[in-house]
């Protein structure tokens, strides 16, 4: 796998991407994302940040991420583990519908950890949907803890850490 920051270019392959991520998480009764959220903007302020990354396959998009230390305010009902290390926080994580089930965000999540590693980054920090059990698997399978959680508009996302 390629990691490279996303450009503008790359768009109108990342909503599609998207847009595709949906519809298989509707199919698996996992309501998560919507039209609502996440949309263009979210993506197009990312790529203006240079905080979104995306993972090439053959030259395709298998999947993309957006890191930085930006977190929603209910962050705070977090009881974190390590509030004195450096992080970072996970958003958007979201693998090809053609790439899912080959250990492409794990795989992701470690070239994350290695990364942020180099730059004397001890913790990365995210949420994930409680009724996302693929995710949910994923995160606990590879040391990450609950921490506390939010409650937001698609429902409880619990709050999760990890000592890199």
């Amino acid at each position: 796998m390629l990691y490279r920051l996303a450009e503008e270019r790359d768009i109108d392959t990342i909503c599609k991407l998207i847009k595709a991520a949906v519809s298989s998480m509707i199919k698996q009764q996992i309501f998560q994302w919507d039209d609502i959220y996440p949309k263009r903007a979210d993506f197009e302020a990312d790529i203006q940040k240079q905080q979104l990354y995306i993972g090439l396959s053959d030259g395709d998009v298998a999947v993309i991420y957006t890191i930085n230390k930006e977190c929603d305010k209910d962050y705070e009902n977090g009881r974190w583990k390590y509030p004195d290390c450096e992080y970072r926080v996970i958003h958007r994580l979201c693998v090809n519908p053609t790439y899912q089930n080959r250990g492409v965000a794990k795989s992701t999540l470690f070239h994350i950890e290695e990364e942020l590693k180099k730059m004397n980054v001890r913790a990365i920090r995210l949420d994930v949907f409680s009724k996302n059990p693929f995710a949910l698997s994923l995160y606990l399978g590879i040391g990450y803890e609950k921490v506390g959680f939010a409650d937001w508009r698609k429902g409880r996302f619990y709050l999760m850490e990890k000592l890199i």
